[in-house]
């Protein structure tokens, strides 16, 4: 005798509804940019451009990442929990295309050229860094991966994600030097939410 399948919750069809719209709406930045780039409008520098594009995009992809949390706790929405790690692989994503800007566009897979900008730059060895936990986060959120660290280990290393934010944060602020709003405004943000993960766990234990 079969049993009939459960019928979905409330939270598993806002889910399959949602996440293919998060999917869509993170891939307008990035079509911008080629719409951008066939009207030939990456301004005169169209290297740098496309770098400062994809890594701003970073941040704000990495900020939404960690409000996903804030936000489920703050208005009791559990259903966008899964959002943390759709938005996390996206935030790696944007910044893969960051990273591989400056690599292959700038660079050339110069490896001299590249060692001598992480030492003689040290804002790039900020944003180095930061990819490099991105792409460790990113590989660990497979569920293989995940079962073989075990839920605390995984957790634990998954926590990494708020240093990474401070080193991308940091690498903005280096980057920029004379204009430092937008950097200052991703700072304050971080500070937010950092500042609301420390008072929750205080005020739940």
């Amino acid at each position: 005798m079969t049993h009939p399948a459960p019928a979905p919750t409330s939270s598993s069809k806002k889910k399959r509804l949602y996440i293919p719209l998060v999917w869509f709406g993170s891939s307008l930045p990035l079509l911008i940019l080629a719409v951008r780039a066939t009207m030939d409008k990456l301004t005169a520098n169209p290297i740098e451009f496309i770098s400062q594009f994809t890594g701003w995009w970073t941040l704000v992809f990495l900020m939404l990442t960690l409000s996903v949390t804030p936000i489920r706790q703050i208005f009791n929405m559990p259903f966008i929990f899964p959002f943390r790690r759709t938005l996390g692989l996206i935030t790696f994503f944007y910044s893969l295309v960051h990273f591989l800007s400056w690599l292959v566009l700038d660079q050339y897979f110069h490896w001299t050229e590249i060692l001598l900008d992480l030492t003689e730059r040290p804002f790039i060895y900020f944003g180095f860094s930061a990819f490099a936990g991105l792409s460790i986060l990113a590989i660990t959120s497979v569920n293989r991966v995940k079962m073989r660290l075990g839920s605390i280990q995984w957790r634990r290393l998954h926590r990494m994600i708020y240093v990474i934010a401070m080193l991308g944060v940091i690498h903005f602020f280096m980057l920029v030097k004379i204009d430092v709003t937008e950097p200052l405004i991703f700072a304050v943000i971080l500070f937010l939410l950092l500042g609301w993960r420390i008072f929750f766990r205080i005020r739940k234990n």
